[in-house]
């Protein structure tokens, strides 16, 4: 049987990882064994925070609203919103409450006057 050669392979191979590291500091960009773990454990933080910004894009929304019916009523909260639009039967999600907050507050006020209504 004949001799078989990996050197193209692993080269590409390492390649590939060096290219993934590139701008990380000292020999973490140049070095493959290094290299290999700083990549290794940035996908793992990728991964991880792919997951994270999904409720910290929540928590901003519901930030975003809390503002905006304190704006509306200070003695009004988003807690007592949110049961307000339950009550109500208005289903309208927090992503879309924050932007009305933001963009169209006249619309808002609508919304939050309906909720508080449903509440008295």
């Amino acid at each position: 049987m004949s001799r078989v050669k990996s050197g193209v392979v692993t080269h590409a191979r390492h390649r590939k990882v060096i290219k993934k590291a590139k701008g990380y500091y000292a020999a973490r960009s140049t070095n493959f064994r290094t290299a290999t773990q700083a990549v290794d454990k940035a996908q793992q933080y990728a991964t991880r925070d792919r997951k994270a910004k999904k409720g910290q894009f929540r928590a901003l929304w519901i930030q975003r609203i809390n503002a905006a019916v304190r704006l509306f009523d200070p003695a009004f909260t988003y807690s007592r919103l949110i049961a307000g639009l339950a009550k109500a039967g208005i289903e309208v999600d927090r992503k879309v409450l924050a932007d009305l907050a933001v963009h169209e507050p006249e619309a808002f006020n609508a919304i939050a006057d309906k909720a508080r209504a449903a509440l008295a």
